[in-house]
């Protein structure tokens, strides 16, 4: 019917200690009002910015995480225009010298996503800025009050080239930034707290009388979460679609962008303004701060200082843990969750070896035990706690000493999970947990037997029944023998002895 054409502009609030421009601590959302400010970043007259480094050094190796180029040179530039929470009535910015240009992010979509599976979202630029101060409405008092504490925070803006096909993809591009920002360690990258802001240009492109027409472009606006980029996207879609196929002049016969605002409890979109082109801001060289010169030797520094990013580190954890994309997705998520993921693996080589269990079979199937029990059982134990894998008291080689426990057959699944519950709790490891409470699975197959014979000697109406060919009653009678070993034992050599002893095989 139609199809989008979607480009970002994209806000990321950098974690300096100070300003932008000034000594100010950059952490102003966390104090009372108007306690973070000074007359630099409250615009007073005659004041002199002071250019952050650590700004300059964070938004370089954001460029570099984007592939994207650092000229020699970049400078920066008053972008005019009045607001009450511009105190200056101009915003320092780069307009045509950023300090990062033509970069690209490779994405690998997850399954049911997008029609897509791969696309490449090149990137326009990416600028430094500061931001504004933040306006508290107040409708009971009929007024706005101004907080300038966030006035001068820095941001580096990034521009897309419109390249999303899809809503769903903007957002992914969207949560693939954030992982970026928090793996380079610049910003929090919180849209909730508006550490990163998005806004979002969308036109539609349907065939009409056989020939492909496009709409004019809009900007939607108030974007807080990643579930509203994709919403708004949506919405706006279909609404500029239907306006075009609706005839209405207001669309056809404009030639200009327009600014909407996305409302998101009422799931819609509404007119804001029409949108000012870069000559309405009347753009000059900021004549206080020198441009800025960039020598190889300090690109070469920013180099040595990039981790490995989250896409390279799916791919090897595919490849040298023989794991599933969607497990890999998960422990790259977290940073943490990665390091902490390959700290264990390292551990339980190390275990395997001591217990005589290091074969190429057993590494394998203990690798994907450790990385389903730290994706499924692990990390929820911790939610529910409210603790982090960075500040939690399991060591990788607690973790990994469980893993092996559970290869071994020493324990079975659910004596681990009972463990497992114990080390967060008692910062034991799993050896004197399994000792001091005697869980070790039971081995000795004449033991076993027994405490079978007794569950079947009290149970018989049970063996009747399975007798008479109701099979289902074997699996209580195994729930019963695994209750009174207090599940030291495999269920499935429960299962088999039970009914060896009742077929008298």
């Amino acid at each position: 019917m139609y199809r989008t054409t979607i480009g970002l502009e994209i806000h990321v609030q950098l974690k300096t200690k100070s300003k932008m421009f000034c000594r100010c601590s950059n952490e102003g959302e966390n104090a009372p009002p108007n306690t973070t400010v000074c007359p630099i970043c409250l615009g007073h007259p005659g004041v002199l910015p002071v250019l952050n480094a650590q700004a300059v050094e964070y938004g370089a190796l954001m460029g570099l995480a984007l592939n994207c180029t650092l000229p020699d040179t970049s400078k920066f530039d008053r972008k005019n225009y009045f607001y009450p929470d511009l105190p200056k009535g101009y915003q320092i910015s780069q307009y045509d010298a950023p300090i990062a240009i033509n970069g690209f992010v490779d994405l690998i979509f997850p399954e049911n996503t997008t029609q897509r599976k791969t696309a490449r979202i090149r990137i326009n630029r990416l600028h430094l800025e500061e931001d504004a101060a933040k306006l508290l409405h107040a409708p009971d008092a009929g007024a706005s009050l101004v907080d300038f504490n966030r006035s001068s925070t820095p941001l580096a803006e990034i521009v897309t080239e419109p390249d999303f096909q899809t809503a769903s993809e903007a957002k992914y591009f969207l949560q693939e930034l954030r992982l970026l920002a928090r793996y380079m360690n610049i910003s929090t990258a919180d849209m909730e707290k508006g550490h990163l802001r998005c806004d979002a240009n969308i036109s539609v492109q349907l065939l009409e009388n056989g020939i492909e027409v496009t709409t004019p472009i809009s900007e939607i606006k108030n974007l807080n979460s990643f579930k509203s980029v994709e919403r708004a996207l949506e919405y706006e879609g279909k609404r500029l679609y239907e306006e075009w196929t609706s005839g209405s002049d207001a669309i056809r016969k404009r030639t200009y962008k327009i600014t909407v605002g996305w409302d998101d409890v009422q799931g819609k979109t509404s007119v804001q303004r029409w949108k000012e082109n870069a000559h309405d801001y009347r753009y000059f060289p900021e004549p206080d701060l020198p441009p800025s010169r960039m020598s190889e030797e300090y690109r070469e520094e920013l180099r040595m200082k990039m981790p490995e990013l989250p896409t390279k580190k799916r791919i090897r954890f595919a490849q040298e843990y023989e794991l599933p994309q969607a497990d890999c997705a998960l422990l790259v998520e977290s940073q943490a969750l990665g390091i902490f993921f390959e700290q264990a693996v390292s551990e339980l080589d190390s275990w395997l070896d001591t217990l005589h269990a290091d074969t190429p079979d057993t590494r394998t199937k203990g690798i994907k035990l450790l990385s389903n029990w730290l994706i499924n059982k692990f990390t929820p134990l911790l939610t529910e706690s409210r603790v982090s894998i960075e500040n939690n008291t399991v060591t990788p080689e607690n973790f990994a000493e469980l893993i092996a426990c559970l290869v071994t057959s020493e324990i079975n699944s659910t004596v681990g999970q009972q463990v497992l519950a114990e080390m967060i709790q008692t910062k034991q490891s799993p050896k004197t947990i399994i000792k001091e409470k005697n869980l070790s699975q039971v081995s000795d197959s004449g033991e076993l037997e027994k405490i079978c014979t007794a569950i079947l000697e009290a149970n018989q109406d049970a063996v009747a029944n399975f007798k008479a060919g109701k099979e289902s009653v074997l699996m209580f009678l195994v729930g019963q023998v695994m209750k009174e070993m207090k599940g030291r034992a495999q269920p499935e050599a429960v299962k088999e002895l039970l009914k060896a002893v009742l077929t008298g095989k």
